[in-house]
């Protein structure tokens, strides 16, 4: 392939050889998604219908929900389906489709936990002034913020990185498109742009990590000198959830994208790929409603509703 303009798909890396791996990965993958559709999207329900639940903590975790549902609808439906039909191929306007999207829905899953973090900051250190400070419209602009930065950023990337003259073929090593196996398409020179982009794009992102661990150190602080053992309990309970979302956001994507290369293999990198971006989504529903008394509440009457009605 001489340049970009003559490509007009892109293979895809099968998620097995053998058909009947094949039929085993879409089942898996059908379970996954499933599970993370019914888990956000009750998440979703309860938290739109449920008046008590309309505070900062759960509005975060309402668009959370969102992200989430964004994600893993970015990459599986079409993962599934190549497995299904036994093939590989994706057009190069649904590969560029597909790295915005990607992009778009992981960046905002990022700020919108950078944010959640806030609320807890506040909610636990400062609990006089939480509620001038993360009010209604302090929460819609900050969640506002960070679609938007979400948005801006997969805008960037995607049209930087489709932009690059492809001189190297058209076969990407992973089963979903994603700019750093893009890039290892383009010319030696070309993609020096995008890598600024991205130095950039980490730099950004390492901003928001040092905010959540010092956030984090401050709440730890804060609930160490809370007098009553069940006082500091209760306040530490309101961030596992986050944490455990963090723990697995992080751990995913990090091990992911900076594994030692003496360990690398294609098998490997198949299988953090599916971590990273197919897990988190089906994961999250389960760990914040399974510490979360109200939502866990909300939930069950959501489906008791809907199973009277029928």
């Amino acid at each position: 392939m001489s340049n970009s303009s003559s490509i007009r798909h892109f293979l895809l890396l099968a998620l097995a050889d053998m058909r009947q791996l094949q039929l085993l990965h879409f089942c898996l993958l059908l379970g996954i998604s499933l599970a993370a559709l019914l888990g956000n999207g009750l998440i979703i329900s309860a938290v739109a219908c449920g008046h008590h639940l309309h505070t900062p903590m759960f509005f975060f975790l309402l668009n959370l929900a969102l992200a989430d549902l964004g994600s893993i609808c970015t990459t599986v439906p079409k993962a599934m389906h190549n497995s299904l039909w036994d093939i590989s191929n994706i057009s190069y306007t649904g590969c560029a489709t597909q790295v915005f999207f990607l992009i778009f829905f992981m960046g905002a899953e990022y700020f919108l936990l950078t944010t959640m973090c806030y609320d807890r900051y506040m909610s636990i250190c400062k609990p006089l002034h939480y509620g001038t400070l993360v009010g209604s419209r302090a929460c819609a602009h900050m969640a506002a913020a960070a679609w938007a930065s979400a948005f801006l950023n997969a805008l960037m990337h995607t049209a930087n990185t489709f932009s690059l003259p492809l001189c190297k073929g058209n076969a990407l090593g992973q089963f979903f498109c994603e700019v750093p196996h893009i890039l290892k398409l383009s010319c030696a020179k070309s993609y020096v742009r995008e890598l600024v982009l991205l130095a950039v794009s980490v730099c950004f992102s390492f901003g928001c990590f040092v905010f959540i661990v010092f956030s984090y150190v401050q709440i730890f602080r804060a609930v160490q000198r809370i007098p009553s053992e069940q006082g500091r309990h209760k306040a530490f309970s309101t961030c596992l959830p986050h944490l455990a979302v963090l723990s697995l956001f992080f751990s995913t994507g990090i091990f992911s994208n900076l594994k030692p290369p003496s360990i690398s293999s294609p098998s490997l990198d198949l299988a953090l790929s599916v971590l990273y971006s197919v897990v988190p989504p089906a994961l999250n529903p389960l760990i914040y409603s399974l510490r979360n008394r109200e939502l866990k509440a909300a939930v069950g009457r959501l489906m008791t509703g809907c199973f009277q009605k029928h």
